[in-house]
Parts: C-alpha cells; structure tokens; sequence
C-alpha cells in the first residue's frame, strides 16, 4: 500500500545441545540398552509375532520410546535403568504400536496380554523423570 513490507517472524524454538557427560553416559550404555530391548523384543514378540523393522537407541530428554510407522522402534537408553517390569512395559507399548498406532481399547487390550497390571506400571513410570 505505502511501500512497506510487513514481516512476520516465527519464533523458533532452539534445542539445547546434549551435555558432554551426558553424551559420554549414552556412548557407554548404549550397546549395554541396545541388547536388554533386543532380548525383550524377542521375548515378547513371541507372543505377538509383529514384524519389526529397526530397532534404534537413542539419548532423548522427553520419551522412554517411541514407534515409527514404518515398523521403526526407537527406545531411550536410559531404559537400562528402570526397573525390569517397567522396561518390559515400555518395550510392549511400543511393540503394540506395531499392530495399533494409537491409544484405543484395542491397543490397550493388545497390552494387557502380556502385562495385566499395565496401568500400574504406566503410573510409576510417569513418576520418573527422564534426565
């Protein structure tokens, strides 16, 4: 109208950079995690038989694993330190995301197969905050 631009600035959130003795933890318990998830894939999936993809350890800050929908598995390295029922749990969340990718009575049926006692183990494991 007059010559002016308007410019709109998007406010971008920055991620902070992981700390070293953090990414020095992750580097010495990341194959140690990687064989404890890959020895409860194994178990428990022979329950439910779901084709699984990759399976990826990471060093995240908000989640304890995650599913992809390409069969995909991501898993927290700090799951070595959970308790063995909560590491079981989390691995059969994911492993259910496989056949259902959301929170449905479907998929929580799906979990209780083989962990009946699933909502006390969610409530404990929201308990723990992930560092």
């Amino acid at each position: 109208m007059f010559g002016y631009k308007i410019v709109y600035r998007r406010r971008v959130r920055r991620r902070r950079p992981a700390s070293a003795a953090s990414s020095r933890k992750f580097q010495l318990y990341k194959e140690e995690a990687r064989a404890l998830v890959h020895a409860l894939i194994a178990r428990l999936n022979a329950h439910y038989d779901y084709a699984v993809r990759r399976v990826f350890i990471k060093n995240s800050r908000s989640r304890w694993g995650s599913c992809s929908e390409h069969g995909n598995l991501n898993f927290n390295y700090r799951l070595l330190f959970l308790p063995p029922r909560l590491a079981e749990y989390v691995v059969t969340h994911e492993l259910c995301h496989l056949k259902e990718m959301n929170h449905s009575p479907a998929f929580w049926a799906l979990v209780e197969e083989t962990i009946p006692d699933y909502k006390k183990a969610r409530k404990a494991l929201r308990r723990i905050r992930i560092r």
